[in-house]
């Protein structure tokens, strides 16, 4: 069984040689290839070449051309810092839509069309190629509430919550018809599975999650499926609160940040949605060794059960020691099998 075999088997839930090992890899893989990050963000060739040297050096199950939030508000025209060797990052202060009238007569970009979501499009087609069948390819898009805050500010995106419920509705049926084209075109381009990252969802409580989040997520979830596809859900934070209603989108994989217990998570979320992490990318992974990790994993097994996958609960941070990587794929090798 290869590891693409073994990630869809997973989340087909059908038998398996063992757990699949899909930690998030982005400034660690740029230090891995031993690039500037800026470099890794803007290029795909770069990009490529930090994710297969990761997923080989580590033995992982997948590579990713996740590398940051901004692709699609760059390419609606938002205001991106960019820095040598850190992400780039969006200018709130000058947010897009900080005068919310100018949404109105905001159109979205042409996934195809736009440069920085053209770059990561390329960068699956380079994966999808020089992986062949061997290696799940994972595309990404922004959430709706994610997108949201990139394109209006996130501190004003919660108070439209309150104080102009139909602006924010108009808001996520615009970037969620952009997630929708933009996993397409990546699906197309040769993506298994298509990550949400819906960060700012974690913001929120069970009741707004519910009335503006949810139904926007889930019209992209069945979008993505509808295209060919698998769904991570990736909603860093404290998730306690909307772990029931993130069961019910029906995501084939559902990443659990390291502040949400995993038993607490397999009992909102039922005993067939597969989970991803949750250890903690800095206290336990790059902090730790690899005994204490393996006693960690063998917990998470406890509480997950059998469908889970080997993950932290967010990205391996900068500076982790090889040796503590290494000690998650192969605690993946050494159990789970079904």
């Amino acid at each position: 069984m290869n590891s693409r075999d073994r990630v869809l088997a997973t989340l087909a839930g059908k038998p398996r040689d063992h757990f699949a090992c899909m930690p998030i890899t982005m400034m660690f893989a740029a230090d891995c290839l031993g690039v500037n990050y800026g470099q890794y963000a803007r290029d795909h060739r770069t990009l490529v070449e930090a994710q297969l040297k990761t997923a080989s050096q580590f033995g992982l199950d997948y590579v990713s051309v996740i590398s940051d939030p901004a692709r699609e508000a760059s390419d609606y025209g938002a205001k991106i810092e960019w820095y040598e060797d850190q992400p780039p990052a969006i200018i709130e202060s000058e947010a897009l839509l900080a005068d919310k009238t100018m949404l109105a007569n905001l159109h979205a970009p042409n996934p195809e069309d736009g440069h920085r979501m053209r770059d990561r499009i390329l960068a699956i087609e380079s994966l999808r190629k020089r992986v062949g069948s061997e290696m799940c390819v994972e595309g990404w898009v922004e959430g709706p509430c994610a997108e949201g805050a990139d394109l209006r500010g996130i501190n004003r995106l919660m108070i439209d919550f309150t104080d102009d419920p139909s602006f924010v509705t108009d808001l996520f049926e615009l970037v969620s018809n952009l997630a929708m084209q933009f996993a397409r075109a990546q699906i197309a381009a040769g993506a298994d599975i298509i990550g949400i990252g819906d960060a700012a969802a974690s913001l929120v409580g069970p009741r707004i999650y519910g009335h503006f989040v949810w139904p926007y997520e889930k019209k992209l979830v069945g979008a993505i499926h509808e295209a060919g596809a698998a769904v991570r859900l990736h909603i860093c934070g404290n998730t306690r609160r909307i772990l029931a209603s993130a069961g019910e989108l029906q995501c084939d994989m559902v990443d659990v940040d390291y502040p949400v217990p995993l038993r607490e998570a397999r009992q909102f979320m039922g005993p067939g949605q597969v989970i991803a992490g949750n250890l903690n990318p800095v206290k336990d992974v790059r902090d730790g060794n690899p005994e204490a990790l393996r006693k960690q994993l063998q917990n998470c097994h406890r509480d997950a059960g059998s469908n889970y996958i080997v993950a932290a609960g967010c990205e391996i941070a900068r500076g982790t020691p090889a040796e503590n990587v290494m000690a998650l794929a192969e605690f993946a090798r050494s159990a789970g099998g079904t």
